[in-house]
């Protein structure tokens, strides 16, 4: 995924994309739908302008197919990598569907998307986090995706 030459799209349109995964992980994991089959909701679909009400305008498709592909594809690695940050207690499974759905799409980009920066894959995660949730929510997923970073890539964390 990240050998691929940059675009020229909005941050806006990525914004957009980044929550229509969540979006689509959340209708997967909860409906069973298949990957295609949401997906292909997805493209058809015109998203509103309206974030607070899990809206962003026109997304960029292609990042939102790569992020639900890429979770789904490698859901095996994810999994464990954001559990072993994770309470014991309270794995990734025990977790409310959204957040665990905001998680996975954010793991997958900082595991297999180097040429989106960490820091911004969390920034934009928890923006989505702010649009679903108050405040405790957001917090949780930063400290949980800030560990996962830091772990897959400590050198974009070094002075």
């Amino acid at each position: 995924m990240s050998g691929e030459a940059p675009r020229n799209l909005s941050p806006a349109r990525r914004t957009a994309a980044r929550l229509g995964a969540v979006q689509a992980l959340y209708q997967m994991d909860l409906a069973g739908s298949d990957v295609g089959e949401t997906l292909a909701q997805f493209s058809a679909r015109v998203m509103g302008e309206d974030f607070e009400n899990g809206q962003c305008g026109e997304a960029d498709y292609r990042h939102l197919r790569q992020v639900v592909d890429g979770v789904v594809r490698e859901q095996k690695n994810i999994d464990p990598a954001v559990d072993r940050i994770l309470d014991k207690a309270w794995p990734l499974h025990r977790l409310d569907s959204t957040v665990r759905a905001i998680l996975r799409a954010a793991a997958c980009e900082l595991m297999y998307m180097a040429d989106v920066p960490a820091r911004v894959t969390i920034s934009e995660y928890v923006d989505v986090a702010d649009a679903f949730f108050g405040p405790e929510e957001p917090r949780f997923i930063n400290g949980v995706l800030n560990s996962l970073a830091r772990q897959i890539r400590p050198q974009e964390f070094t002075a």
